[in-house]
């Protein structure tokens, strides 16, 4: 996914960054509304501090929202549909 959408390898290491805290993110039982305030957080961040060009920071937001909105984005690593993030939260 994200070699289609990035050309530059900052773009990509953030990306994996956020993937990577949503998951841990997961793990705790927060809920899709916690993880896109986090994502939205570390977005604007990297807005303020102008790390990425702006073309590569409107795609990184399109990404990171897409992916969190995609419940199979957190499907656990046995594959399990049961193991979806928002049927933890019971």
């Amino acid at each position: 996914m994200t070699s289609q959408a990035f050309q530059d390898p900052k773009s990509i290491r953030h990306f994996q960054s956020i993937c990577d805290a949503c998951q841990q993110l997961i793990h705790t039982f927060h809920t899709p509304a916690e993880l896109k305030i986090y994502a939205d957080g570390y977005l604007h961040a990297l807005r303020k501090e102008r790390s990425l060009s702006p073309k590569d920071q409107e795609k990184l937001e399109k990404l990171v929202e897409t992916w969190i909105l995609d419940p199979s984005s957190f499907i656990g690593p046995d594959g399990d549909i049961n193991n979806l993030y928002f049927q933890k939260q019971k």
